[in-house]
């Protein structure tokens, strides 16, 4: 019975590349999962490009969506601000309502007006 050879990742991974390559070199087995490696690598290096295109297009949207949101609440807000004038001029922060603002009825000194 034919052992396989079960040295391959433990090579690949931890020792030099002069061992790995004469390692390589004499067992069959290993030979042939390092040329399908090889294989993969290539075929990833073919299409990372194209992913890599697909994830700066993805990122561009991303980023022109979050400059248009920007955009479109701040002038939102702006609006708001302006259809609020009169409100803003009367509450600012440190003044008192009087009590004819307040709609009370006031005499002519600004005094609660009572009824006797």
């Amino acid at each position: 019975m034919d052992e396989k050879c079960n040295k391959y990742e433990g090579l690949f991974t931890f020792s030099n590349d002069e061992d790995f390559k004469s390692h390589i070199e004499e067992c069959e087995e290993c030979r042939k999962i390092y040329e399908e490696q090889q294989k993969v690598s290539e075929l990833i290096g073919e299409v990372k490009f194209y992913y890599k295109a697909k994830k700066r297009r993805r990122f561009r949207v991303q980023a022109a969506c979050a400059a248009i949101f920007l955009i479109v609440s701040t002038f939102a807000a702006g609006l708001g601000v302006i259809n609020n004038e009169d409100l803003t001029e009367t509450l600012i922060y440190g003044n008192t309502l009087t009590a004819e603002e307040l709609g009370f009825p006031v005499d002519s000194y600004g005094l609660l007006m009572v009824d006797e």
